[in-house]
């Protein structure tokens, strides 16, 4: 039963590739939309091959000063699929494969960012490199028994660091360095239809995302599934107040990115935190992200046209530290301290607070470096460039 939990949720992290590409397309100028679904599939190719030739070894097998594993394990030779992973009690094939829509994932999250502003040859080397020297030694770092945020005791339940806040600081860096200072009088028409649908396929797929991260079937799996729906709808209706309060009107993509706030603010602590707590947690998320894509943006002047980082970069942040308030023994008992409002104390929000700087800045650094280096060696690659056809 436990197996056939995972292959079902490795499927449904599957659906948000897709997913994620018809969201950003309801977005982006017609002219960007073909090129947004190329970038988003693509990743399926590239980053899963990736996973497969050097991803899962370098991410989960061995250990080098906790920040990385090992690269002993080439297209997975050497290493017996059919055996029990670790303390997952998960066959490692399966294992693998889930782990691995998530490095597929996480790339396709912050793919918008460069839209038509890069040539694919650029989409390419960027995410072999960002994968190579981010995706999985954060992979290590906080989801690897043997990674020192892990030894040090901070809480990621499915991928507040490692994916979401990963992914907003990676597309708040390229559209820094990829795009000028946004212009106040460029407003883009969406399609609503495409919003609702990705928003569908994304919440549809977050199930798997968060409840398969329990692993097993299990009160932990049922309690991510109840948390997910509970802060994406809490997030969802605190959109409608914000918009109504500070527009004078709701919209449809509005209340979409709003449950997508809160998807991403409760994914870290979904297995960790009750309904209540997964209510606030929605809240605080929206509220967060609001403030930030309608005006902390503009007076930055980010041109972050597709909000990745004011959702996925904001809520992560919020989502993140946000466990160090609400998770409870009760819930998991693999949280040794409880969060602030269950008694716990600072211990828990401050080692949640050095996790999130930590991301932040092991992210900025390294994703800066790539971007500079990549923006040097390929630089007749940058600029408005259709290379893909629809047929």
């Amino acid at each position: 039963m436990n197996v056939v939990f995972m292959i079902l949720s490795t499927m449904l992290v599957w659906i948000m590739v897709p997913g994620i590409a018809v969201f950003y397309s309801g977005f982006v100028p017609h002219k960007d939309v073909t090129r947004i679904l190329f970038d988003s599939f693509l990743m399926f190719g590239l980053a899963g091959l990736l996973w497969i030739a050097i991803g899962f070894s370098a991410s989960f097998e061995g250990n080098n000063l906790g920040i990385i594993g090992n690269f002993s394990h080439l297209f997975l030779r050497g290493i017996d699929l059919s055996s029990t992973f670790g303390q997952t009690g998960l066959p490692t094939s399966v294992y693998l494969l889930f782990q691995m829509m998530f490095a597929i994932l996480t790339p396709a999250l912050f793919l918008g960012a460069m839209a038509s502003r890069v040539k694919i040859r650029f989409v390419i080397l960027f995410v072999i490199l960002w994968s190579l020297l981010i995706y999985y030694p954060l992979a290590h770092i906080v989801w690897s028994s043997s990674g020192f945020l892990a030894k040090l005791g901070v809480l990621d339940f499915a991928g507040g660091t490692v994916i979401h806040i990963d992914a907003g600081i990676t597309a708040l860096i390229l559209a820094v360095t990829l795009r000028g200072p946004y212009q106040y009088n460029q407003q883009t028409k969406g399609n609503p239809l495409w919003i609702l649908m990705g928003t569908v396929l994304l919440w549809l797929g977050w199930y798997g995302f968060n409840a398969g991260s329990a692993l097993k079937v299990n009160f932990l799996a049922i309690n991510a599934f109840f948390t997910t729906t509970v802060a994406a709808c809490s997030a969802l209706i605190t959109w409608i107040f914000l918009e109504e309060m500070y527009k004078g009107k709701v919209t449809l993509s509005g209340i979409c990115t709003g449950s997508i706030c809160g998807l991403v603010g409760i994914t870290p602590g979904t297995g960790y935190v009750t309904i209540l707590g997964s209510f606030l947690i929605g809240i605080i998320s929206a509220i967060s992200s609001f403030y930030f894509m309608n005006f902390l943006k503009y007076q930055l002047h980010l041109n972050d046209y597709l909000d990745i980082f004011g959702c996925h970069g904001v809520s992560g942040i919020v989502g993140s530290i946000c466990v160090g308030l609400f998770a409870t023994k009760s819930v998991n008992g693999n949280v040794v301290t409880n969060g602030l409002f269950y008694g716990g104390g600072f211990k828990l929000l401050g080692l949640q607070l050095f996790g999130v700087i930590f991301t932040i800045a092991f992210v900025s650094v390294l994703g800066g470096v790539i971007v500079t280096v990549l923006k040097k060696a390929l630089k007749d690659d940058i600029g408005i460039r259709p290379e893909i056809k629809l047929a």
